[in-house]
């Protein structure tokens, strides 16, 4: 619980920064530390020129209180990551703001930037069940600031909405990247029930109880999407138009008089901020990268509750792929489902095809590959024990050629199938090795009950593989681990 509001500052238009600036930066940082470019993907929080991995355990007992919430960094390096070379943060954490409490779920949500561009990257870590005051799940939000040497808790900082209400649980999203020239380091972009707020950091000397980010805009995303409501639930970002600012786009699903269905908002990132654009149809899951080489990311959704509307295969799930161009994300869009030409299984009700995306290039050709984490695929007759599929980018884009899938039932791969694994609940390709071919991470928060898992897939020159997979939960990082649902958030 958080008695005293911090970082509180008056709303702006939502055209970040137009118009007014902070310390005005170069539009490309460079150096060892690693810089901030619309298309970095802001993993590295020492420095050290190897991606790490940031994992969400919003579950976890802390200080006995339980669903209290933790995050664990796992630093890579020339071998990868393991188990040894990790550390754990949660509100009991010495300098982090704030008390673990039951429900809070801290790293629910978890995301990473440089957001003071001293070329150390940060984690953002996501509470949406935090109680302020009195205020009941009104949420907020922890920064944990890179150094030298990593993740620490003792320079941590705290973001919270101006007027908290009871459900809004701010924090549910969370992003950051360089949108636009005005800041010195990237921009922290929170959802809450209704709200998009945007932060940017003040290097101006703070008072000891206010963070250094100010808030520069909140916006309503009803008011802000021109053509539906969306009640918006996840955050990603991508350079669509290749004009070197990151791209915003708020996914979610359709409120109102034909609800649930995906849909995202999408925002230009310039010079002087974001510009709302337009609507595209796909969401509330969303991930980014170049499929088709072309110099342009591409903007890829997943619907893994799709509405019966007539098209029975959909409501097995959706994936969308919007190939980036001048204008941004096409209005062209390729729809994948498991009943797609070449795609491995069956579309079936509640299978959850697209309840998370990931996009890298898993074999070093160049084109980036999408990994979809189907967390309700029924293996043989245990229901919801979840599958992995990866599909090949090519130059026309993405393609079924070639295309690999997974469960625990797969060979090479640890564990066996239960009911309510969940299994592909959250999938992440990663490089910590920086060998330029992209493994996967996929994360099963139901495994032994809730506790939660993570596999670990090597890349090589034919991309994923089985071969050599291995485990971790909580537990193998020192954490607790009993119904920890650890990896139900990991840092795209």
């Amino acid at each position: 619980m958080r008695k005293n509001r911090s970082a509180a500052l008056a709303a702006a238009s939502f055209l970040l920064l137009s118009g007014a600036a902070i310390a005005t930066a170069p539009s490309a940082y460079a150096g060892t530390p690693g810089g901030t470019h619309a298309d970095d993907r802001n993993s590295d929080f020492n420095g050290d020129g190897y991606e790490d991995v940031l994992v969400g355990a919003p579950g976890a007992t802390v200080s006995g209180k339980k669903g209290a919430g933790l995050v664990t960094v796992q630093y890579g390096s020339s071998r990868g990551i393991g188990t040894t070379n990790a550390a754990r943060f949660s509100q009991s954490t010495s300098g982090v703001a704030g008390a673990a409490e039951t429900g809070d779920a801290f790293g629910k949500a978890v995301a990473t930037g440089d957001l003071d561009g001293d070329g150390y990257d940060d984690a953002i870590v996501g509470i949406p069940g935090e109680d302020i005051g009195t205020t009941t799940d009104a949420g907020g939000v922890a920064i944990l600031w890179g150094s030298k040497a990593g993740l620490t808790g003792a320079a941590s900082d705290w973001l919270e909405t101006q007027e908290p209400t009871a459900g809004e649980k701010f924090g549910t999203g969370v992003t950051a990247a360089h949108f636009t020239n005005d800041t010195p380091g990237d921009v922290l972009a929170v959802l809450d029930r209704d709200d998009l707020e945007l932060f940017a950091y003040d290097s101006a000397p703070q008072p000891a109880s206010k963070a250094p980010l100010e808030r520069r805009s909140t916006s309503r995303l009803s008011k802000l999407a021109d053509e539906r409501d969306i009640v918006p639930m996840s955050l990603t970002t991508g350079d669509y138009d290749n004009n070197g600012f990151a791209d915003l786009v708020v996914s979610g699903v359709t409120a109102g008089s034909e609800p649930g269905h995906g849909w995202s908002s999408y925002l230009s990132g310039h010079a002087d901020g974001l510009t709302y654009e337009r609507d595209l149809r796909g969401g509330p899951v969303a991930a980014s990268g170049d499929i088709n080489r072309d110099g342009y990311d591409d903007l890829v959704t997943g619907e893994p509750n799709s509405p019966d509307d007539g098209g029975a295969s959909m409501t097995g799930g959706l994936v969308g792929v919007r190939l980036g161009g001048p204008d941004g994300p096409s209005s062209d869009v390729q729809w994948w489902t498991q009943d797609s030409p070449g795609v491995p299984g069956t579309a079936e009700r509640g299978d959850g095809w697209g309840t998370d995306l990931s996009v890298a290039d898993t074999n070093g050709d160049g084109y980036a590959d999408v990994a979809i984490g189907a967390a309700g695929e029924d293996i043989g007759t245990v229901a919801d024990a979840g599958a992995v599929w990866v599909l090949r980018g090519a130059a026309s884009g993405l393609t079924a050629t070639g295309v690999q899938s997974w469960d625990q039932n797969s060979a090479n791969v640890p564990g066996v199938p239960e009911k309510g694994d969940k299994w592909g609940g959250q999938v992440r390709l990663t490089d910590p090795n920086r060998d330029g071919r992209f493994g996967l991470l996929a994360a099963a928060p139901g495994e032994n009950t809730n506790d939660g898992v993570v596999w670990v897939f090597s890349a090589g020159s034919g991309g994923v593989t089985a071969s050599g997979s291995w485990t971790y939960g909580a537990g193998s990082l020192g954490a607790p681990y009993a119904d920890a649902l650890f990896g139900a958030a990991i840092d795209e």
